[in-house]
């Protein structure tokens, strides 16, 4: 009986003993004073683009107190006077108590914000410190007063290529958009076409429209519908004389480093309007070399002699390394830029089975930071995520299916079929996609 006791004082004495230790045990409270105190470098900045490459504004912040051992993650959030930081420029800067605006990076904010070149405009910057995704602290407004720069060429104009040979004839989506040249009224397009018909229209309506009578290149008011094979074009259409040319047109990346080799078909480049350049993101697989051609031949190539980033008609061969890059190439000077970058791609049971091959590749839309599309992926029954460099240190599901991305979110279903993705990154705090049958 002695025994039993002595068992029933030892399980009560470690029944007080735990119940003592749970109630010393320290509870994790968030001070509800934390906060942290944002200071500007200036409070006028004057961006001018002879000055890219030169700092132009830098944000320091202090360390917030919430009461207990935390590592929050920062952003700085950019939006005109007045606004309420729904449309804000966003800028992750990992653990950093700073960080510096370079004039370039931060004359892309500004102009992403709707500020016009050369208007001095009111701008407040805050800081946000994020512990997670429902804590977060923001330091007060920090106002100044900012002038931006014409960062982007403005050659769009109103007319368009519509069709069965490219969007369904309206039914699909906007018509691929004409620019402007060197020569006044003479317009071009750089479009890929399906089989099919098709003519130029103004304004994506039917008011103003011309085909092509009898076939002659000259174009006639609410004419006949023009033909076309399916390939990639270059459309030259001269509105002062009604009288329009097409060429196949592509350029493209061909060497060793490249997916096919010095065979082709050339990795292709694709005319970004905003800067006059043809850009591409592309992966090397292996270390190489490469070379820029026309329409997927040797005629006319480019390399680089010397190596000093300037083109030459036949031109030595490139060396690259195995990477991701983002290439730029501006043939009005001739001249390339090759840098390393991330490349966002689709990945899946619903694509390549979940990375059997290469992702398929985004590409992304200059005319704002962090929007990316594609055009006519394949999609199979199944499931899919979009991630960075075909690895899975970065992606995004979508947990809900609600249309907003979320970081190692849920799987989103896939239907056989072909789709347009957009996928918009503008802000980080929300990011958005939408899948669009065609």
């Amino acid at each position: 009986m002695k025994k039993y006791i002595n068992k029933i004082f030892i399980l009560l004495a470690i029944s007080v003993f735990l119940g003592s230790c749970e109630d010393d045990r320290e509870l994790t409270v968030l001070n509800p004073e934390a906060n942290t105190v944002a200071t500007l470098s200036s409070n006028d900045v004057v961006l001018e683009k002879v000055n890219i490459g030169q700092d132009a504004l830098s944000v320091s912040w202090t360390e917030p107190d919430f009461g207990y051992a935390a590592s929050p993650s920062y952003q700085i959030l950019i939006d005109l006077a007045g606004g309420d930081f729904s449309a804000a420029q966003v800028v992750s800067t990992g653990q950093e108590l700073s960080y510096t605006f370079e004039t370039e990076e931060f004359n892309k904010k500004l102009i992403n914000l709707g500020v016009k070149p050369g208007n001095p405009t009111a701008i407040e910057i805050k800081v946000k410190a994020v512990l997670g995704k429902y804590t977060d602290v923001s330091s007060d407004l920090n106002s100044l007063m900012a002038t931006a720069y014409a960062d982007a060429l403005d050659l769009s104009t109103p007319w368009g290529v519509v069709g069965s040979a490219y969007n369904d004839w309206g039914g699909a989506g906007p018509d691929a958009p004409f620019y402007t040249t060197e020569t006044p009224n003479v317009y071009v397009a750089y479009v890929t076409l399906m089989e099919g018909e098709w003519k130029i229209r103004k304004d994506n309506n039917w008011d103003v429209n011309y085909g092509d009578d009898g076939a002659d290149g000259t174009l006639e008011a609410g004419g006949a519908n023009m033909t076309a094979i399916a390939g990639t074009y270059k459309i030259l259409f001269d509105e002062a004389n009604l009288t329009y040319t097409m060429e196949s047109y592509t350029w493209g990346l061909v060497g060793s480093a490249t997916t096919n080799g010095w065979d082709g078909p050339d990795m292709p480049l694709t005319y970004d309007s905003y800067s006059d350049t043809w850009r591409a993101q592309v992966r090397f697989k292996v270390d190489g070399e490469i070379k820029i051609r026309l329409n997927n031949d040797w005629p006319v190539n480019y390399g680089d002699t010397g190596l000093d980033g300037t083109l030459d008609a036949g031109g030595d061969n490139i060396p690259v390394t195995s990477g991701y890059y983002e290439i730029q190439v501006d043939f009005n000077d001739l001249t390339y830029t090759l840098e390393e970058t991330d490349i966002w791609g689709v990945v899946g049971s619903g694509y390549n089975d979940w990375g059997a091959f290469d992702d398929y590749v985004f590409t992304p839309d200059y005319s704002k930071d962090g929007l990316y599309f594609i055009n006519g992926i394949e999609l199979l029954d199944g499931e899919i995520k979009f991630r960075i460099n075909n690895d899975w240190g970065t992606d995004y599901g979508d947990t809900g299916l609600d249309g907003i991305l979320d970081l190692g979110g849920d799987n989103i279903p896939s239907t056989a079929g072909t789709y347009d993705i957009i996928m918009d990154l503008s802000n980080p705090d929300v990011p958005v996609y939408s899948i669009i049958a065609k």
